[in-house]
Formats: structure tokens, C-alpha cells, sequence
């Protein structure tokens, strides 16, 4: 009995429109942008109904009418001005607070899987304790109940002779620049530009012959030699100075205000907790093997920490921590509440006076946009020069 060869893909005919996957697939998100461009509309129509005029920007130009401390700022100033200073100190409590957060989170996190019994449950108490309570009630105590408790200035306290404790905030040492500032940046560019090149060769030489290639040492050297040359060719650009009361005063130093304080220290510590917790599980979760792989060539618990655990766990752990800096970014936004002039203070004291509503939350809403766009793309460049080749 003769059997009936299969029709060709050619000869096949094509299923109905509504039973095709790939149009019901452009179908289903044109419906879904359809949806949310009349939803759109609505908002708006209802807005510039009820509201005539709340869309203008043109508030941007009024006078802010408001004294921003540990600033030049004019009150007469523009408010986009003032939005600006805003923007500067949200990014100035950010980048510190991530930084701490992550040296901090690292260490913190490693400890908990530390054979050192005492090590490790202090690691998990600091976890537990921080992690489980609000962030804002952090910063409302270490505010009220920390800072605004420290002895007034008159009595401020010295510790180790470099760092002024009062209720207006911490002082701490500061670089201050000469004449030559800008040159000797340019000349540590220089040495950065060539401690990586130095890194590159000595990674290339270890791919040729084997041989340890200690690129990381080779390159901070080269980069301290060339800062130090240059540093004394300029003769001495940048100064150390150091905070020393002066009656009512303090003189040297930077000064880092009791609202800065309270909020700095409170991100950190807060998200330091759960970034311990990312650290711990990626490292769990590098497999046993590559462990005792390490043991088996006799390397140091530093060593198998350093060149074999860390580096894989990192692979795992970018993506959560972006999260974490994203949330201590947002997070900032909380410091409203003990008076700090970031992007949402400034913003709803814009609105307490007079300002519209609506452009003013949009230009918040945009800033924080920006600032959390710009973490995703340097996170995503991170991981991407991490992930394994072919992947």
C-alpha cells in the first residue's frame, strides 16, 4: 500500500489570522500600547480639565525662596538651580554610601561563613538586626537620638586628634588644592593610563610564558611612582588638612553636616546588611569542588578566598547588588524627613511654595530616572566583563 508523502512547508497552508501565534502576538502588544495610550490621555485630559496650566515648566524659572544649608544658594535663585543643588547632593550621598556599603557589605558577608564561631554570629547579629528594621527609623535615631545628642561645639569631642564630633555634624580631614591642582590631575590620569598598560603586558607575558604575572602590584606601583614624582615636581599641589576646634568653630577639614551624617551612615549600615547576605549566598553558591580544588594545590584561606571564591561568587552577585545601590539611591529620598536638602526636600519645599504640582514631581521622577539608569548601565558593563566567554 502506497503512503502519502507529507505536503511541503511550501504546500502547507497557513492557519487562520486569529489562530496564528506570531499575530497574536503583535496583536496582543499593540492592544496592550493601545491600552496605555488611552489611559494616558484620560489622565491627562482629566488634569488639564480640572487643573488648566499645571503642565507648564515655567515654574522653573521662579525664585526657590529658600535657604539651602552648607551652600552659596542665593534664595532669590531659580528653582532649577536649587533642584540642581538637590540633584549634586543626592549624587554626593549615593556614591559615598555605595562605596562604604560595598566594602563594608564584602567584609561583613564573608565573616558569616567564618570558622571563628564569635566572627561569625557577630556577622549575623549586625545582619538580622539591621536588615529587619525600617531604614527610616534608622535614620530618624541615628538623627534624633545620635548626632543632635553629641556635645555642642564648645565641647566637641577630638578623637585622635583628626576627627571633631558635635551636634552640627562630623569634621574630618580633607585635601585641599594648591596652584598646580589641575596638573597634577592630569599627571594621575597619566599614571592611571599607564598602570593599565602596564597590567596589560604583564597579563600578556603570564599568557606567553606562564609566570606569575602580579599585575595588580605592578600597575599600583607604577601608579604610585609616577603620583609621587609628579607630586614633588609640582611641589606639593594638594595639602592635608586637619579639623582643629577654634572656640565657636572649627577650622581645617570638611565638615560633614549632622542631616549628612545621620543619612550617610544609616544607608550604609543598612544596606551593607543586606549586600553581607548577597556575598554569603554567591559564595555558597560557588561550587564545593573549586574549594577543594584550592586546598588540594595548598593554597591560603586568603588565597582561595582571593583568587578562586571571590571571583566567581562575584559573577553571581553583580546583579543583586546593582539592585541594592539602586535601592540605597532611592532610599536617599527618606532624608526628607530630618531636614537633608536632597532632590524630594527641595522639590516638595518648591511645591510648599507655590509651585505646580504635577511638572515638579515629573522633574523628580526624571532625576531619579537618570541616576538609577546610569547605575543599570555601569552594572551592566561590570557584569558583562565578568561573565565567562561563549555565555
Amino acid at each position: 500500500m502506497a503512503v502519502a508523502e507529507a505536503p511541503s512547508y511550501r504546500d502547507q497552508t497557513r492557519p487562520p489570522l486569529w489562530r496564528d501565534v506570531r499575530v497574536l502576538r503583535v496583536g496582543g502588544q499593540i492592544a496592550f500600547l493601545a491600552v496605555l495610550a488611552l489611559v494616558v490621555l484620560y489622565l491627562y485630559g482629566n488634569l488639564t480639565r480640572n487643573a488648566p496650566g499645571q503642565l507648564s515648566f515655567a515654574f522653573l524659572d521662579q525664585p526657590a525662596r529658600v535657604d539651602i544649608a552648607d551652600t552659596d544658594f542665593s534664595p532669590s535663585q531659580p528653582i532649577r538651580d536649587a533642584i540642581l543643588v538637590g540633584f549634586i547632593n543626592t549624587i554626593r550621598v549615593s556614591t559615598v554610601g555605595i562605596a562604604l556599603a560595598l566594602l563594608i557589605g564584602i567584609v561583613v558577608g564573608v565573616a558569616r561563613l567564618s570558622t571563628n564561631w564569635l566572627v561569625r554570629k557577630t556577622a549575623a547579629v549586625y545582619v538580622e538586626t539591621l536588615r529587619n528594621i525600617p531604614i527610616l527609623l534608622w535614620i530618624l535615631f541615628l538623627y534624633l537620638a545620635v548626632i543632635l545628642k553629641l556635645p555642642r561645639i564648645t565641647e566637641a569631642i577630638e578623637a585622635f586628634d583628626v576627627i571633631v564630633l558635635s551636634n552640627r555634624g562630623l569634621n574630618v580631614p580633607w585635601v585641599v588644592g594648591g596652584a598646580n591642582a589641575t596638573g597634577f590631575l592630569l599627571v594621575l590620569a597619566t599614571a592611571l593610563i599607564v598602570a593599565l598598560l602596564v597590567g596589560v603586558v604583564r597579563t600578556r607575558r603570564f599568557d606567553a610564558t606562564g609566570q606569575p604575572h602580579h599585575r595588580w602590584l605592578w600597575g599600583a606601583g607604577t601608579f604610585l611612582v609616577i603620583a609621587t614624582v609628579g607630586y614633588f615636581a609640582l611641589r606639593s599641589p594638594f595639602a592635608l588638612t586637619i579639623p582643629e576646634r577654634d572656640g565657636r568653630g572649627v577650622q581645617g577639614g570638611i565638615r560633614l553636616g549632622a542631616e549628612y551624617s545621620a543619612l550617610l551612615i544609616a544607608l550604609v549600615v543598612y544596606t551593607a546588611s543586606h549586600i553581607a547576605e548577597i556575598v554569603r549566598g554567591s559564595i555558597q553558591a560557588v561550587p564545593k569542588g573549586q574549594t577543594e580544588a584550592a586546598n588540594a594545590i595548598a593554597l591560603s584561606s586568603f588565597q582561595r578566598l582571593r583568587f578562586v571564591v571571590l571571583p566567581q561568587a562575584f559573577r553571581i552577585a553583580v546583579p543583586p547588588l546593582a539592585n541594592q545601590f539602586l535601592n540605597l539611591t532611592k532610599n536617599s529620598s527618606l532624608a526628607t524627613a530630618i531636614g537633608y536638602f536632597e532632590l524630594t526636600r527641595l522639590t516638595q519645599q518648591a511645591i510648599a511654595n507655590g509651585s505646580p504640582a504635577p511638572p515638579a514631581y515629573l522633574v523628580l521622577m526624571a532625576a531619579y530616572l537618570s541616576l538609577s539608569l546610569t547605575i543599570s548601565v555601569i552594572a551592566n558593563i561590570v557584569n558583562r566583563g565578568l561573565a565567562l566567554e561563549g555565555r
